[in-house]
Protein backbone atom coordinates (compact mmCIF):
# COMPACT_ATOMS: atom_id res chain seq x y z
CA UNK A 1 0.00 0.00 0.00
CA UNK A 2 2.66 2.45 0.81
CA UNK A 3 4.94 1.72 -2.13
CA UNK A 4 2.97 3.82 -4.63
CA UNK A 5 2.23 6.52 -2.25
CA UNK A 6 5.76 6.69 -1.72
CA UNK A 7 6.23 7.42 -5.06
CA UNK A 8 3.48 10.17 -5.03
CA UNK A 9 5.10 12.01 -2.24
CA UNK A 10 8.20 12.05 -3.52
CA UNK A 11 6.49 14.38 -6.28
CA UNK A 12 5.53 16.74 -3.20
CA UNK A 13 1.92 15.86 -3.60
CA UNK A 14 -0.31 13.17 -1.64
CA UNK A 15 -2.64 10.32 -2.21
CA UNK A 16 -5.31 10.61 0.62
CA UNK A 17 -7.36 7.76 -0.91
CA UNK A 18 -5.62 4.97 -0.54
CA UNK A 19 -7.43 3.46 2.41
CA UNK A 20 -10.77 4.05 0.09
CA UNK A 21 -9.73 2.33 -2.62
CA UNK A 22 -8.87 -0.99 -0.31
CA UNK A 23 -12.27 -0.09 0.65
CA UNK A 24 -13.35 -0.33 -2.97
CA UNK A 25 -11.02 -2.94 -4.17
CA UNK A 26 -12.42 -5.53 -1.71
CA UNK A 27 -15.88 -4.74 -2.25
CA UNK A 28 -16.03 -5.18 -5.75
CA UNK A 29 -13.48 -8.39 -5.04
CA UNK A 30 -16.24 -9.92 -2.45
CA UNK A 31 -19.12 -9.25 -5.28
CA UNK A 32 -16.59 -10.80 -8.45
CA UNK A 33 -16.18 -13.92 -6.12
CA UNK A 34 -19.54 -14.27 -5.02
CA UNK A 35 -20.67 -14.05 -8.20
CA UNK A 36 -18.51 -17.13 -9.14
CA UNK A 37 -15.34 -15.79 -10.63
CA UNK A 38 -12.39 -17.15 -8.50
CA UNK A 39 -9.58 -18.03 -10.90
CA UNK A 40 -6.83 -15.96 -9.20
CA UNK A 41 -5.27 -14.61 -12.50
CA UNK A 42 -8.97 -12.91 -12.87
CA UNK A 43 -8.90 -11.91 -9.46
CA UNK A 44 -5.29 -10.06 -9.83
CA UNK A 45 -6.19 -8.58 -13.22
CA UNK A 46 -9.75 -7.38 -11.57
CA UNK A 47 -7.94 -5.51 -8.70
CA UNK A 48 -5.12 -4.37 -10.47
CA UNK A 49 -8.05 -3.04 -13.13
CA UNK A 50 -9.71 -1.46 -10.54
CA UNK A 51 -6.79 0.36 -8.53
CA UNK A 52 -5.68 1.63 -12.12
CA UNK A 53 -8.69 3.34 -12.46
CA UNK A 54 -9.13 4.62 -9.16
CA UNK A 55 -5.50 5.92 -9.58
CA UNK A 56 -6.39 7.44 -13.00
CA UNK A 57 -9.43 9.23 -11.31
CA UNK A 58 -7.05 11.02 -8.98
CA UNK A 59 -4.15 11.70 -11.54
CA UNK A 60 -6.67 13.28 -13.89
CA UNK A 61 -8.33 15.77 -11.65
CA UNK A 62 -4.80 16.39 -9.99
CA UNK A 63 -3.43 17.51 -13.16
CA UNK A 64 -6.03 18.48 -15.67
CA UNK A 65 -8.57 19.88 -12.64
CA UNK A 66 -5.70 21.74 -11.94
CA UNK A 67 -6.88 21.12 -8.27
CA UNK A 68 -4.32 20.42 -5.30
CA UNK A 69 -3.88 16.76 -5.10
CA UNK A 70 -4.74 16.80 -0.98
CA UNK A 71 -7.80 18.66 -1.97
CA UNK A 72 -8.36 16.29 -5.16
CA UNK A 73 -7.58 13.09 -3.01
CA UNK A 74 -9.59 14.03 -0.04
CA UNK A 75 -12.51 14.29 -2.50
CA UNK A 76 -12.12 11.11 -3.86
CA UNK A 77 -11.31 9.13 -0.94
CA UNK A 78 -14.98 10.10 0.31
CA UNK A 79 -16.08 9.10 -3.21
CA UNK A 80 -14.34 5.91 -3.32
CA UNK A 81 -15.61 5.00 0.24
CA UNK A 82 -19.03 5.34 -0.52
CA UNK A 83 -18.84 3.70 -3.87
CA UNK A 84 -17.19 0.82 -1.77
CA UNK A 85 -19.79 0.63 0.45
CA UNK A 86 -22.80 0.91 -2.33
CA UNK A 87 -21.18 -2.49 -3.98
CA UNK A 88 -21.54 -3.92 -0.26
CA UNK A 89 -24.32 -2.38 0.81
CA UNK A 90 -23.02 -0.87 3.58
CA UNK A 91 -22.50 -4.73 5.43
CA UNK A 92 -19.79 -7.07 5.66
CA UNK A 93 -19.62 -9.42 2.85
CA UNK A 94 -18.13 -13.01 3.19
CA UNK A 95 -16.93 -15.37 0.52
CA UNK A 96 -15.49 -19.11 0.62
CA UNK A 97 -13.11 -19.52 -2.49
CA UNK A 98 -9.78 -21.47 -1.49
CA UNK A 99 -7.92 -20.40 -4.86
CA UNK A 100 -8.23 -17.03 -3.36
CA UNK A 101 -7.75 -17.17 0.20
CA UNK A 102 -4.40 -18.94 -0.76
CA UNK A 103 -3.11 -15.55 -2.83
CA UNK A 104 -2.77 -13.97 0.86
CA UNK A 105 -2.67 -17.13 3.26
CA UNK A 106 -1.20 -19.59 1.12
CA UNK A 107 2.28 -20.88 1.13
CA UNK A 108 4.35 -21.13 -2.31
CA UNK A 109 7.37 -21.29 0.00
CA UNK A 110 7.44 -23.39 2.79
CA UNK A 111 7.27 -21.09 6.19
CA UNK A 112 6.16 -17.90 4.58
CA UNK A 113 2.85 -16.52 3.48
CA UNK A 114 2.31 -15.78 0.09
CA UNK A 115 1.14 -11.93 1.44
CA UNK A 116 5.07 -11.25 2.05
CA UNK A 117 6.19 -13.39 -0.89
CA UNK A 118 3.40 -10.72 -3.21
CA UNK A 119 4.68 -7.58 -1.12
CA UNK A 120 8.39 -8.32 -1.30
CA UNK A 121 7.81 -8.81 -5.68
CA UNK A 122 5.81 -5.55 -5.28
CA UNK A 123 9.12 -3.86 -3.81
CA UNK A 124 11.44 -4.84 -6.42
CA UNK A 125 9.36 -4.04 -9.19
CA UNK A 126 8.72 -0.12 -8.11
CA UNK A 127 12.14 -0.19 -6.47
CA UNK A 128 13.05 -0.66 -10.13
CA UNK A 129 10.60 1.31 -11.71
CA UNK A 130 11.71 4.19 -9.31
CA UNK A 131 15.73 3.67 -9.83
CA UNK A 132 16.04 2.18 -13.14
CA UNK A 133 14.00 4.05 -15.14
CA UNK A 134 13.79 7.67 -16.42
CA UNK A 135 9.77 7.66 -14.79
CA UNK A 136 11.27 7.51 -11.65
CA UNK A 137 13.94 10.16 -12.34
CA UNK A 138 11.32 12.80 -13.23
CA UNK A 139 9.25 11.54 -9.93
CA UNK A 140 12.32 13.13 -7.82
CA UNK A 141 12.96 15.79 -10.46
CA UNK A 142 9.68 17.05 -10.21
CA UNK A 143 9.80 16.54 -6.19
CA UNK A 144 12.92 18.37 -6.30
CA UNK A 145 12.34 21.19 -8.94
CA UNK A 146 9.23 21.09 -10.94
CA UNK A 147 9.55 24.45 -12.86
CA UNK A 148 12.79 23.16 -14.12
CA UNK A 149 11.53 19.79 -15.02
CA UNK A 150 8.61 21.92 -16.96
CA UNK A 151 10.94 23.61 -18.83
CA UNK A 152 13.15 20.93 -19.84
CA UNK A 153 9.79 19.49 -21.70
CA UNK A 154 9.36 16.81 -20.03
CA UNK A 155 5.57 15.56 -20.47
CA UNK A 156 4.62 16.14 -16.13
CA UNK A 157 0.98 15.44 -16.47
CA UNK A 158 1.82 11.83 -17.93
CA UNK A 159 4.11 11.26 -15.17
CA UNK A 160 2.00 12.47 -12.16
CA UNK A 161 -0.73 10.65 -13.75
CA UNK A 162 1.36 7.32 -13.75
CA UNK A 163 2.38 7.93 -10.40
CA UNK A 164 -1.39 8.27 -9.39
CA UNK A 165 -2.41 5.09 -11.13
CA UNK A 166 0.35 3.36 -9.34
CA UNK A 167 -0.71 4.69 -5.78
CA UNK A 168 -3.98 3.15 -6.75
CA UNK A 169 -2.51 -0.31 -8.25
CA UNK A 170 -0.64 -0.82 -4.72
CA UNK A 171 -3.34 0.29 -2.60
CA UNK A 172 -5.69 -2.43 -4.69
CA UNK A 173 -2.91 -5.18 -4.24
CA UNK A 174 -2.76 -4.30 -0.45
CA UNK A 175 -7.19 -4.78 -0.69
CA UNK A 176 -7.03 -7.87 -2.38
CA UNK A 177 -4.26 -9.39 -0.14
CA UNK A 178 -6.49 -7.79 3.30
CA UNK A 179 -9.78 -9.21 1.81
CA UNK A 180 -8.49 -12.66 0.68
CA UNK A 181 -6.43 -12.72 4.30
CA UNK A 182 -10.19 -12.07 6.30
CA UNK A 183 -12.08 -13.84 3.27
CA UNK A 184 -14.30 -10.91 3.71
CA UNK A 185 -15.02 -7.10 2.91
CA UNK A 186 -16.65 -4.53 5.33
CA UNK A 187 -17.72 -1.00 5.60
CA UNK A 188 -14.20 -0.59 8.32
CA UNK A 189 -12.02 -2.12 5.66
CA UNK A 190 -9.40 0.25 5.25
CA UNK A 191 -9.78 2.60 7.91
CA UNK A 192 -6.61 2.91 9.08
CA UNK A 193 -4.65 2.20 5.48
CA UNK A 194 -4.18 6.10 5.52
CA UNK A 195 -2.80 6.36 8.95
CA UNK A 196 -0.17 3.04 8.29
CA UNK A 197 1.38 4.30 5.47
CA UNK A 198 1.85 7.61 6.17
CA UNK A 199 3.12 6.56 9.02
CA UNK A 200 5.63 4.44 7.36
CA UNK A 201 6.65 6.54 4.53
CA UNK A 202 7.55 9.35 7.04
CA UNK A 203 9.16 7.10 9.41
CA UNK A 204 11.48 5.47 6.90
CA UNK A 205 12.72 9.02 6.05
CA UNK A 206 10.79 10.18 2.32
CA UNK A 207 10.06 14.19 2.92
CA UNK A 208 7.01 15.40 2.22
CA UNK A 209 8.35 18.06 0.65
CA UNK A 210 9.06 15.65 -2.24
CA UNK A 211 12.80 14.71 -3.85
CA UNK A 212 13.92 12.81 -1.20
CA UNK A 213 13.29 9.22 0.22
CA UNK A 214 12.21 6.55 -1.66
CA UNK A 215 10.32 2.79 -1.57
CA UNK A 216 14.02 1.43 -0.16
CA UNK A 217 13.29 4.08 3.16
CA UNK A 218 9.45 2.91 3.20
CA UNK A 219 10.27 -0.70 3.04
CA UNK A 220 12.38 0.61 6.40
CA UNK A 221 9.63 2.13 7.60
CA UNK A 222 6.94 -1.05 7.01
CA UNK A 223 9.48 -2.68 9.28
CA UNK A 224 10.04 -0.14 12.24
CA UNK A 225 5.70 0.29 12.68
CA UNK A 226 5.50 -3.49 12.44
CA UNK A 227 8.24 -3.58 15.36
CA UNK A 228 6.41 -0.63 17.01
CA UNK A 229 2.31 -2.31 16.41
CA UNK A 230 2.94 -5.95 17.46
CA UNK A 231 5.68 -4.32 20.60
CA UNK A 232 2.08 -2.64 22.03
CA UNK A 233 0.06 -5.26 20.97
CA UNK A 234 2.50 -7.58 23.10
CA UNK A 235 2.00 -5.06 25.70
CA UNK A 236 -1.70 -4.74 25.55
CA UNK A 237 -1.82 -1.30 24.38
CA UNK A 238 -5.90 -0.34 23.27
CA UNK A 239 -6.40 0.48 19.55
CA UNK A 240 -7.64 3.97 20.18
CA UNK A 241 -3.90 4.44 22.02
CA UNK A 242 -2.17 3.10 19.23
CA UNK A 243 -3.84 5.11 16.85
CA UNK A 244 -2.68 8.16 19.39
CA UNK A 245 0.98 6.64 18.93
CA UNK A 246 1.15 6.37 15.35
CA UNK A 247 -0.66 9.57 15.16
CA UNK A 248 2.86 11.00 17.70
CA UNK A 249 5.65 8.71 15.34
CA UNK A 250 4.38 10.86 11.89
CA UNK A 251 4.48 14.23 13.77
CA UNK A 252 7.88 13.45 14.97
CA UNK A 253 9.50 11.58 11.73
CA UNK A 254 8.31 14.59 9.85
CA UNK A 255 10.05 17.21 12.44
CA UNK A 256 13.40 15.16 12.07
CA UNK A 257 12.95 14.70 8.39
CA UNK A 258 12.95 18.81 7.50
CA UNK A 259 15.22 19.61 10.29
CA UNK A 260 17.67 16.99 8.61
CA UNK A 261 16.76 18.93 5.13
CA UNK A 262 17.87 22.10 7.24
CA UNK A 263 20.93 20.56 8.17
CA UNK A 264 19.34 20.90 11.89
CA UNK A 265 19.70 17.48 12.77
CA UNK A 266 20.50 17.14 17.10
CA UNK A 267 23.20 15.26 17.62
Amino acid sequence: MALGATLVILMGSIDLSVGSIILLTAAILSRVVNFGVTAPILIILVVILVGALAGLVNGLIFTFGKVPSFIATLGTLSFFAGLGLTVIGGRSIYFDAPGVLSLSIGQWIPGVQNSAVIGLIALALVALITNRTRFGLYIYAIGGNERVVRLSGIALRRVKILAFVTSGVTAALAGLLISSQLGSSGPSLGSTALLDSLAAIVVGGTALSGGVGGVGRTFLGVLIITVLVNGLNQMGVQDFAQTMIKGAVIVLAAIFTMASQRGLTIK
